[in-house]
């Protein structure tokens, strides 16, 4: 049974979405602030996080939280569910490491879809054993899908799952142009296209951080992305 967490200061909103997934079989623990949740997950990590950004009285507490739990599981799924939908506070969530990023206006069928989708991606990772190219070498990059590990000029690259996936569709084949949609299927999340924007001006900025000169994916303006290994 998938162990969901939800971090949420309402508690009607809390019990709400706890019966809702509840009845859907996942085993679903709620805590009302970051303090009880972080708590608990040092304990034990759940399979995914449901977090709110204003907890109590930490207005950010959620990012606080999203920020530890990255540092504590670079895989886990995390999803922010909040009130807040405005493209500062999607792109900050983004940008701390969350996987998706839902209004709370969203319908129960459409978030359990998105729940679907983060939990069948995480099997796929954990059969990547399976995968018929595991270690892919593109010039200074390197991919190892079995330990879902990146790397350029062997310096490790941190990346979540789902910027895994995006590098991966990308490197696989070199000067095609991977649209939006492709990218979402490779990476097995369903969001629009202005989250698959932030999360590839993350994934860039990671490779920045190891090399200053690092320019090998290319944005081809109204197609996608394309990763340009320069020959």
């Amino acid at each position: 049974m998938k162990r969901i967490a939800i971090v949420e200061d309402e508690a009607a909103i809390r019990e709400n979405y706890k019966d809702v997934l509840q009845n859907q079989g996942y085993s679903v623990q709620a805590y009302a602030n970051r303090q009880q949740a972080m708590q608990a997950f040092t304990t034990r990590l759940p399979d995914l996080a449901i977090i709110d950004i204003g907890l109590e009285d930490e207005i950010d507490g959620g990012f606080t939280l999203c920020q530890a739990l990255r540092a504590m599981s670079n895989t886990l799924p995390i999803i922010f569910l909040t009130a807040r939908d405005s493209d500062f506070d999607t792109v900050c969530g983004l940008r701390l490491g969350a996987d998706d990023y839902l209004s709370k206006d969203v319908s129960f069928p459409h978030l359990l879809a998105r729940l679907a989708a983060l939990f069948r991606r995480s099997e796929l990772a954990a059969n990547a054993e399976q995968s018929h190219e595991q270690l892919m070498e593109r010039g200074p990059l390197s991919i190892d899908a079995n330990r879902m590990q990146v790397s350029w000029n062997q310096h490790a690259i941190e990346l979540t799952v789902t910027e895994f996936w995006m590098v991966h569709a990308m490197a696989k084949h070199p000067g095609h142009v991977r649209s939006r949609g492709d990218l979402m299927q490779e990476a097995k999340i369903y969001v629009d296209d202005s989250t698959i924007t932030s999360h590839i001006k993350r994934i860039r900025k990671k490779f920045i951080a190891v090399d200053a000169n690092f320019d090998c994916i290319d944005t081809v303006y109204g197609m996608g992305y394309r990763w340009d290994s320069h020959g």
